[in-house]
């Protein structure tokens, strides 16, 4: 394809995030001030070419038609495997890609900044995020999950959850801290984790 101008490509890229995000498609009126342009015209010569370069395309004669018609690529491009050990070559000709856009739209999922270094044996550190998924019913909860859990008169933590009959047993991943135990009646399970994200920029 065509490469674009840099106007040009300041508008495509506003056009696909407008439209993923809404669902629709933007008015002029909107394009015009997304650019900082107080007339028309600059937008819809814009618009002209990113269709004639097959970039957008619209149903001549109806408002807010315009679709992207090369979405692009989303996720980073996973570029092979690499050795914590020995060593392997890190790049392959079969190109896939890890995105994860999904995950962190869902409605039903959140972020909780991790404090504190009871999990760090599941390889969870303080400063970590925990990205932690809502639930619908306490019986989506299994031995074994890292959940996020209230215990009255205690407050909230982020252990591995357990029960024995009556009782829940929260366990730490950390041989300095003792499991919390109570009375089921009094642990409220407040999301399972699904993943964990770490920035080690400086």
């Amino acid at each position: 394809m065509e490469s674009l101008t840099p106007a040009q490509q300041e508008l495509y890229n506003w056009l696909i995030e407008y439209i993923k995000s809404t669902q629709h498609a933007p008015s002029i009126r909107q394009m015009m001030k997304a650019m900082n342009l107080r007339s028309p015209a600059p937008v819809q010569s814009r618009l002209e070419r990113l269709r004639n370069k097959g970039y957008i395309d619209w149903i001549d004669g109806k408002a807010r038609t315009i679709k992207i018609l090369h979405q692009p690529e989303k996720g980073l491009s996973i570029e092979g495997e690499i050795a914590a050990g020995g060593l392997v070559e890190p790049f392959n000709d079969e190109k896939t890609r890890l995105d994860l856009s999904d995950l962190f739209a869902q409605s039903d999922c959140y972020v909780l900044r991790v404090v504190g270094d009871s999990m760090i044996e599941d390889l969870i550190n303080e400063g970590d995020y925990a990205i932690m998924r809502s639930l619908e019913s306490a019986t989506e909860v299994k031995d074994g999950d890292i959940v996020a859990a209230r215990v009255s008169g205690h407050g909230t933590t982020l252990k591995r959850f357990y029960q024995e009959q009556e009782k829940v047993i929260l366990k730490p991943a950390n041989k300095k801290y003792k499991p919390i135990k109570a009375e089921a009646e009094n642990v409220e399970v407040q999301g399972i984790l699904v993943g964990v994200w770490r920035s080690i920029a400086s």
